[in-house]
């Protein structure tokens, strides 16, 4: 039955509600959206018992304040944002029960950039194209097709299922400054200098503050072009790294565009994608090459994964 969840104190920088994402429609414009952080957001919900794909809450930089609306098991998984219940602090990557009149409290970020809030038995939102995410370009899906604010009312369907359940601390990632982010070169690596391609393999990229869920700007040595950055535009996938005229590349996110007219030099694998979604600006970027085949491996293991893990809770 829906119920009242939390009730909004303080929203935070930007705090939404987001799942794996809207699929199936980049051919019409509609970008994907979803969880930038989508293993943290995946183990949130294994904790509380929900599907992996079930809708969750994502706070960036700084997190909100909720009261609780009724009694509830939750999850918070990513970033630390040092969480507290009634001021005390709460563990995170591991399931807890809050009271109703309870407050949960998201700081501000010490470590990553964002986390994610998992809510037993789910939130109520429509179902926008197949998805509960929020895409804030287009002012759809999720809670009003925008962030939250104070004094929002979420609902859900709470089920006060075991808490306490937590994974090993192994499979808990460290969010660091300095961060190697594995590619697959092209489609139009050859559209660049053999030095540029050295260069960018080998030298250091920052995430600029100019960085969001569409985009993240690096700043670093320039890339060259043979005949400028101009293509005729086709569809842009997640990860994909356009450059510019300016030659500073850009990694498109969950809310990229759907299509684009600049070239991309390589694509971030998907394995790698969580990593680049903790990233705060000044982090450090090198990128090294894998094959499509190591790029398929990788996300096998990371499924298999995620599949043990849940058999385990269940």
């Amino acid at each position: 039955m829906k119920t009242p969840v939390f009730k909004v104190i303080k929203p935070g920088i930007q705090t939404t509600v987001q799942d794996l994402g809207r699929y199936g429609y980049q051919q019409f414009g509609v970008s994907p959206a979803g969880a930038m952080d989508a293993y943290a957001m995946q183990i949130a919900n294994l904790l509380v018992g929900n599907k992996l794909a079930e809708a969750v809450l994502e706070a960036s930089f700084i997190g909100p304040a909720m009261e609780a609306l009724s009694d509830l098991v939750i999850s918070i998984c990513g970033g630390d944002f040092s969480p507290t219940v009634d001021g005390q602090a709460v563990q995170l990557w591991k399931s807890f029960l809050i009271k109703k009149g309870q407050v949960v409290s998201v700081g501000q970020c010490k470590h990553g950039a964002r986390t994610y809030i998992a809510i037993a038995g789910g939130i109520d939102v429509p179902a926008v194209l197949n998805s509960k995410s929020t895409f804030l370009n287009g002012s759809f899906g999720g809670h009003e097709g925008r962030a939250l604010k104070k004094g929002d009312r979420l609902s859900g369907f709470p089920e006060i299922r075991k808490p306490s359940k937590s994974i090993h601390p192994n499979l808990i990632p460290d969010y660091k400054r300095q961060l190697q982010i594995r590619v697959i070169l092209g489609p139009h690596h050859h559209l660049f200098t053999e030095q540029s391609l050295e260069q960018f393999l080998t030298a250091e990229y920052r995430v600029s503050p100019q960085s969001n869920r569409m985009g993240y700007q690096l700043n670093g040595p320039k890339l060259q072009h043979t005949n400028g950055p101009d293509i005729i535009s086709d569809p842009i996938p997640l990860g994909g790294i356009q450059v510019p005229a300016s030659g500073q590349p850009i990694i498109l996110m969950t809310d990229h565009q759907t299509t684009g007219g600049y070239t991309r030099i390589g694509t971030v694998i998907s394995m790698d994608i969580s990593k680049l979604a903790q990233a705060v600006p000044d982090t450090i970027i090198q990128f090294s090459e894998v094959t499509l085949e190591e790029a398929h491996r990788l996300y096998l293991e990371r499924q298999s994964l995620l599949k043990r893990l849940t058999l385990a809770a269940t």
